[in-house]
């Protein structure tokens, strides 16, 4: 038989019920009120970042409904949020340097309890490293270097996308086997701050004193002896070779996919050999590369319907003039420039000790007649800009790079597209073709220019040296050995080179189509 319960039992008990009860109601918003019931992605706690970083930073809440009453704030100002689906976005935080606190708080919905809070305290960092470096200056573009240079703040510093150690105070130091033009510099902070320079390496062109040969006469020993043996006779020291001509042939058996592609790689010497037989004697080595005088990447450009590749006339067809049908490529292509650039990076490779571009102009003509399909600014800029890549492309392969111009560019850019004092800025070298027979009457003065070599030389030369001043480039003048209505011999060329000198230009290239020389026209 039970017990009965007094009234004061009774009462206990129903108390009790009530408690339990209302904890069941409040369970939820107690649950609510614990930290974890709120989240701050995309921005940790006790963190150095940088405003750039501070672009993705999202509220989220345990129940989606609860997203409507939180308040975000920002060093205690209120912050406006977008709803996004189940979860609040901040807009970018540009905040200054310093340490800085973002919070997001829930009201509890029962009285008495707490809000649900979630803070970060974070520190902005907007000061990028600070990057210092000296250029560096070389004398053989096949040999190492080694950069040294300051990252103040950097925890983390590249070099030609490398990483390198950096020291406690940002020092750092990297070798570099084969530097290209300008070397690149990364370097980051632990707030993610970065910065970025590039270390020019400057080559001061060694000087030569060479002579002109296409590919074909390289094969026929009646002309390449005489050449051979001017050189040891000490009368040159450089052999100018074509590895891309006016024909658009290249002279050797080139594995450039494009080359091969379009048959322009022909077979009239051994890259590799004949490099290695002019080094064993000890003569340099200079890659003629005609760029964009080139009928035969033109017309398989043109025929395979790639017609942005060349150069076109105001009613769109492939411009002409006195060159013949599908004369020029166009410089602005990004695919010729990359064909122009495999072609003398893969010389370089092989040890030609110079890249010398010819034709790397536009054709000449009034600008209005002619179409560069993809041209942004001016050909001068344009021409400019294949340059400045070639020069990075070829100097990492350890050769010199260096440029034939019109004599006429120096004072008359516009006409063929050479900018000569912007040129020489990207170039290592500048070989102006200044043959007295190509002048006109008057030009610098000079009534006769083809009988008076000396004057027209000293005087044009004069010209591209103020042109050049200030710059690392040096001037190699192309000295004309060939005779058109004056005869051209031993005084005429010699004539040309005492203008050059007059200049303080002691090297040279002699020109001759048929690459027929006399030492005697050399000799002391």
């Amino acid at each position: 038989m039970g017990r009965h319960r007094t009234r004061s039992q009774n009462s206990i008990l129903v108390l009790v019920a009530i408690i339990a009860t209302m904890a069941v109601a409040v369970t939820p918003a107690v649950v609510q009120s614990l930290p974890f019931g709120l989240a701050i992605q995309g921005l940790g706690d006790d963190v150095t970042t940088n405003a750039e970083s501070l672009r993705d930073i999202r509220v989220l809440a345990a129940r989606d409904s609860d997203l409507d009453r939180v308040a975000v704030t920002l060093d205690d100002q209120p912050v406006t949020t977008n709803r996004d689906g189940g979860r609040l976005v901040l807009p970018p935080l540009k905040i200054g340097d310093g340490e800085h606190t973002l919070a997001a708080r829930l009201p509890n919905e029962v009285p008495g309890l707490p809000d649900a809070v979630v803070t970060r305290t974070f520190t902005v960092d907007n000061t990028a490293p600070e990057l210092s470096f000296q250029p560096i200056e070389i004398s053989d573009p096949r040999k190492p270097v080694t950069l040294r240079g300051m990252a103040k703040g950097a925890e983390k510093v590249t070099v030609q996308g490398e990483e390198v150690k950096v020291n406690e105070f940002g020092n750092f130091t990297a070798t570099i086997p084969t530097p290209p033009a300008k070397i690149e510099i990364g370097a980051q902070d632990a707030a993610g701050n970065r910065a970025a320079g590039r270390v020019p390496v400057r080559a001061r062109h060694p000087g030569m004193r060479g002579v002109h040969m296409t590919a074909v006469a390289w094969t026929a020993p009646a002309l390449r002896e005489p050449v051979l043996q001017m050189a040891r006779d000490g009368l040159i020291d450089t052999v100018q070779l074509d590895i891309k001509d006016e024909s658009g042939e290249v002279g050797y058996n080139s594995q450039v996919p494009l080359a091969k592609e379009i048959g322009a790689a022909k077979n009239y010497y051994d890259l590799r050999g004949v490099v290695e037989q002019l080094h064993k004697e000890g003569i340099r080595v200079v890659g003629r590369l005609v760029a964009f005088r080139d009928p035969v990447l033109a017309r398989a450009s043109w025929e395979s319907g790639k017609r942005d590749r060349v150069v076109q006339s105001a009613d769109g067809q492939p411009w002409a003039s006195g060159y013949g049908e599908y004369a020029f490529t166009n410089f602005a292509n990004r695919e010729v420039r990359e064909y122009n650039i495999a072609l003398a990076t893969e010389a370089a490779r092989a040890g030609f000790d110079d890249i010398l571009y010819d034709y790397v102009r536009r054709p000449e003509g009034p600008i209005e007649q002619l179409r560069f399909p993809g041209l942004e600014g001016t050909p001068e800029e344009g021409i400019v800009d294949f340059l400045a890549e070639s020069r990075n492309a070829v100097r990492a392969e350890g050769a010199y790079l260096g440029a034939s111009v019109f004599g006429i560019a120096v004072n008359r850019p516009t006409q063929i597209g050479q900018d000569i004092t912007a040129m020489a800025r990207k170039v290592d070298y500048i070989a102006p073709m200044i043959y007295p027979s190509h002048w006109g009457s008057g030009e610098y003065g000079v009534s006769d220019p083809e009988s008076q070599p000396l004057e027209i030389t000293q005087r044009s030369l004069a010209a591209f040296a103020e042109k050049a001043a200030g710059t690392q480039t040096v001037i190699i003048p192309w000295i004309q050995a060939f005779s058109m209505s004056v005869h051209y011999g031993r005084d005429q060329i010699r004539a040309q080179l005492d203008g050059a000198r007059a200049n303080g230009m002691d090297s040279f290239l002699l020109w001759n189509a048929s690459c027929k020389y006399n030492a005697a026209d050399l000799a002391p």
